[in-house]
């Protein structure tokens, strides 16, 4: 008995370390989530590779198309930005996977400068360009067989989510617009996570100016964000985004072309923006995620509280949830994606 209930413990115990590491290096479309997929099936959820070309860079992508598809038949599309540092194998994937099995087609990206996607040098993260990649995906997939323009929703997911709102601001393509643990990358950019580092926003301008000012030149393009913690370290990080953010990117889902890194220079344009000015130009149904215990729960409520321009919206709280988990945790993606779904069925 005693070895029968040891024998349950260890696989208990293995199976849940095995629920939290996806590893890209066992998927032949190196996707870094629980659950993905690994081959196409007839009349399954199936994955499409797809490239297209914006402002002369190639865009790397992925389609997900529904189980039994029908290209000759009209469906619902959904268009996913990625986190901040992320790619379209993480996150980003398994809510459109997760979504597609729900009858929608989708897609999701690779950032400009980003991951797969061309441009150069690598890395560089301006919110215009965030922004325009929102653009270009719903021009690539109302081109789609079998997607209905009329129903075109918007997903972002953290820095993708404030990149989100401020694409859905004007691109009326979108008839909806989610966001999941909304991240506003300008905001914290220039003031730090909850604001601390108020007392060097102009030395990090000045640092950021000289660095444009080397690239210009033709010098050597410096990067910042791309630190190298130890597991002790991690743990001392005062903030559980910053703290499950390094194990989850470093770690359990991560992915060579993910990274924390970008062009000092970017700074420039990040630090000037915002993610929630004109939230009152947004007049779609709108559904904001986030997770009760996030610390990055502040940025979604200023949004949110912004968005006075349409009466359909909501804020839906994952009890007990942080900002990454929502990421993986199968609690609460299952969750977040039973209200993603009735959210769109109703507003599509």
């Amino acid at each position: 008995m005693i070895k029968k209930t040891y024998l349950a413990a260890l696989i208990t115990t293995v199976l849940a370390s095995s629920a939290m590491a996806a590893d890209y290096r066992q998927n032949p479309f190196t996707l870094a989530y629980e659950g993905a997929i690994t081959q196409n099936i007839a009349g399954q959820v199936n994955i499409h590779p797809v490239t297209y070309r914006l402002n002369g860079l190639t865009i790397a992508a992925n389609v997900y198309t529904p189980a039994h598809y029908d290209p000759s038949q009209q469906y619902p599309a959904i268009v996913i930005a990625h986190p901040n540092g992320g790619v379209k194998e993480q996150v980003a994937g398994l809510y459109a996977q997760q979504l597609a099995e729900r009858g929608y087609i989708t897609i999701t990206a690779d950032a400009a400068y980003q991951g797969a996607s061309g441009g150069e040098p690598r890395n560089v993260d301006k919110p215009a360009n965030r922004i325009e990649d929102i653009h270009a995906m719903a021009d690539y997939i109302t081109q789609y067989p079998g997607v209905d323009t009329g129903r075109l929703g918007l997903l972002g997911i953290c820095g993708g989510g404030g990149y989100a709102l401020k694409a859905a601001q004007t691109d009326k393509r979108f008839q909806s617009v989610a966001t999941l643990s909304m991240f506003d990358s300008g905001l914290v950019r220039r003031n730090g996570y909850m604001d601390s580092q108020l007392s060097t926003i102009q030395e990090r301008l000045a640092q950021a100016t000289e660095a444009r000012a080397q690239e210009a030149a033709g010098g050597e393009t410096i990067y910042t964000g791309d630190a190298q913690l130890t597991d002790a370290q991690i743990a001392a990080l005062p903030y559980d985004l910053y703290r499950q953010g390094f194990e989850y990117y470093g770690k359990t889902h991560a992915h060579p072309n993910s990274t924390f890194r970008y062009t000092m220079s970017s700074l420039l344009e990040l630090m000037r923006f915002d993610a929630t000015s004109h939230m009152d130009l947004i007049n779609q149904p709108l559904l904001m995620i986030a997770g009760s215990k996030a610390d990055s729960l502040y940025m979604t409520e200023k949004a949110f509280n912004g968005a006075t321009g349409t009466q359909n919206k909501e804020l839906f709280l994952i009890p007990n949830a942080t900002h990454i988990e929502t990421y993986w945790v199968p609690e609460y993606v299952d969750q977040a994606v039973t209200k993603l779904t009735q959210f769109f069925s109703e507003n599509l």
